[in-house]
């Protein structure tokens, strides 16, 4: 996971030159028609990029066409250094991954995607309100949601601890079929706040973080939105003042007493290592904390269980972290770049990518939730079943700080504005009232 920074375009595009030299892989074909140049995002999980290298040599000879491949890790703030020096510079790839935020900060140097999109949504149905909400800029989308990179956090909870402390059987409530089975909709957040309880007593915490990272701000976002509590609008008004927002940090209140004390300090890697070393019933995470489980803990990974996560008052709702491909207005060859981001967000070329992974990366349409991947892998078979947001699960992507204008939501998202909340009504030794007064004025900082 990437933790949350602070990171804006005027302190990336002063460091820009900073950016450091990258792997290359280098495609030719014989009698090239041209050349572009791509720069990936660097995946963790082994033999993906080598999927992805595969797939674009195909592609390369297929149309002739000559391709450089660099591989961007996302350590260091390496992608984030080596967008804003190519935009600053006004040259570099024809192709750049772009991270969940950043296509708004790049949007008028992006060649318009309306025509691929619009191909694709005909194909594969329309993709989610997040990804047009963060990369449709004044009625344009200026990038196509990538496969590589994207992912959701729904719950990763232990099937034999959930049956022993809780009374409730994982496999039956979240088959790994097309419906869900009998209790799904008694899946809320008050239900999830009695299980949380029963499996603290039993010393078995969930693994829930409440830190500055996006393990936290997403989950919490996740909570927020389910009970309608929003913290400013889509017109930027704030609105932080409101029985929502007051709800949902009640329900915090009661929540934070039945998980480790110091949750408060986690990083994106806490919560995997309480679910690997066997400590913590549940968590919200993509596939890989599970993965590294069955490799280094198999009596835990074998009883994992990945399922959606818990419905509020005003529905059910699925952090999603899409990555973004784009193609840069001043490239040499723009008709060949979409057309290349085109051809890899199709149907088949998106599932060699998923079964790469292991199932960790995420295509922005519903109707590609059916890859045989997430029904295989295993153990336990299955398990990873669910984590996709399927249609059976009747829920909703959202992404923290979800309507706010993209300018003010990535300050609230990357300044951790609603953990810090829960932070000081449940830690911190405020009321709800003076907490939410402090958001007001953090909110009204945003807005300047």
């Amino acid at each position: 996971m990437t933790a949350v920074t602070g990171v804006s375009r005027r302190t990336a595009l002063k460091l820009g030159t900073a950016a450091a030299a990258l792997p290359l892989v280098h495609i030719r074909s014989a009698g090239a028609a041209g050349r572009l140049s791509v720069g990936f995002w660097d995946h963790w999980v082994p033999g993906a990029n080598d999927a992805m290298t595969k797939l674009v040599r195909q592609w390369s000879d297929k149309t002739k066409t000559e391709v450089s491949i660099d591989y961007i890790t996302s350590v260091g703030n390496k992608t984030l250094l080596t967008l804003a020096a190519e935009a600053q510079a006004k040259a570099g790839h024809d192709i750049q991954a772009f991270p969940t935020w950043e296509v708004h900060n790049s949007a008028e140097l992006l060649e318009p995607m309306d025509d691929v999109v619009k191909r694709l949504s005909a194909k594969y149905g329309p993709v989610n309100s997040i990804v047009e909400y963060l990369s449709k800029i004044d009625g344009s989308y200026r990038a196509v949601p990538a496969i590589s990179g994207s992912q959701v956090k729904p719950c990763c909870s232990r099937i034999d601890l959930f049956k022993q402390h809780v009374g409730m059987d994982l496999q039956a409530v979240f088959p790994a079929a097309a419906a869900m089975g009998p209790g799904y909709d008694a899946w809320t957040w008050d239900a999830f706040l009695s299980a949380a309880e029963k499996c603290s007593k039993a010393g078995f915490p969930f693994g829930m973080p409440m830190g500055q990272f996006t393990d936290a701000v997403d989950w919490v976002g996740a909570m927020f939105t389910s009970y309608g509590a929003e913290l400013a609008d889509a017109k930027g008004n704030i609105t932080v003042k409101s029985d929502a927002v007051r709800q949902a940090l009640e329900w915090f209140k009661r929540l934070m007493p039945h998980l480790p004390g110091d949750v408060y300090s986690w990083d994106d890697a806490s919560n995997n290592r309480a679910l690997i070393s066997g400590k913590s019933a549940l968590i919200m995470n993509p596939p890989s904390a599970w993965a590294v489980a069955v490799r280094d803990n198999p009596s835990v990974g074998e009883q994992c269980w990945t399922h959606p996560n818990p419905a509020g008052s005003k529905g059910r709702f699925l952090p999603y972290l899409p990555y973004f491909w784009g193609a840069w207005n001043f490239g040499k060859n723009k008709s060949a770049a979409k057309e290349l981001i085109e051809w890899l967000s199709e149907r088949e070329q998106a599932e060699a990518l998923c079964t790469a992974s292991h199932g960790y990366d995420t295509p922005p349409f519903q109707s590609m939730t059916d890859f045989a991947v997430w029904a295989n892998e295993g153990p336990p078979k299955g398990v990873v079943s669910n984590y996709q947001l399927k249609p059976g699960h009747n829920a909703k992507a959202s992404i923290a700080a979800f309507p706010a204008p993209p300018e003010m939501a990535v300050q609230i998202y990357n300044q951790a504005t609603m953990t810090k909340m829960v932070a000081r009504c449940t830690q911190g030794g405020q009321s709800i009232e003076q907490t939410i007064a402090w958001a007001e004025g953090e909110l009204q900082g945003f807005n300047r």
